[in-house]
């Protein structure tokens, strides 16, 4: 394998893999005691929806092989709501297939996220992850996103990033 990823937007028929991406990474989360993502919102039914609305983007490996998704948004009004529209993009759902875990595929997703919101001359790109993900949290600071602010939302807390984007 020689970990080629191109990164690209989603296709239609695609959606059951993002599908099934998304469901091996929230699997994998919930065995370590981390649960993450409801059935709901990583469902085929909400998968397909936001596949069809351009949201979802692949990284895919040889043999055509999808090693990890991500949605690309320009809004994001729960966890961003004080964000004016049209100045950033947001990263979501950013899953790896464990197969190809440690291989690049994070770097890849976010590398593009950050090329595409900087063709759009949006000034930042932000995520957010739930506050006690170290690992996660170790992984955006070490792409370059800086820590904005860590906010409760119900019972959880979440740390915002961004990461400035030059004009």
């Amino acid at each position: 394998m020689s970990n080629a990823l191109r990164v690209q937007q989603a296709r239609l028929p695609e959606a059951s893999v993002i599908a099934s991406v998304l469901h091996e990474a929230a699997q994998w989360l919930a065995d370590d005691g981390r649960a993450l993502w409801s059935g709901a919102e990583i469902g085929h039914e909400r998968v397909l929806r936001d596949t069809v609305a351009g949201l979802f983007h692949v990284a895919v490996g040889d043999g055509d092989q999808v090693a990890g998704v991500m949605k690309f948004e320009l809004a994001d009004a729960h966890f961003w709501p004080e964000i004016e529209p049209g100045t950033s993009a947001f990263v979501h759902k950013l899953a790896v297939r464990r197969a190809w875990a440690k291989k690049g595929v994070s770097t890849a997703l976010l590398s593009y996220a950050r090329a595409r919101a900087q063709q759009l001359g949006l000034a930042h790109l932000r995520l957010d992850c739930v506050a006690d993900r170290q690992g996660l949290r170790q992984l955006y600071e070490g792409f370059g996103f800086a820590l904005h602010s860590v906010v409760r939302i119900g019972a959880s807390s979440y740390a915002r990033y961004e990461l400035p984007l030059a004009p």
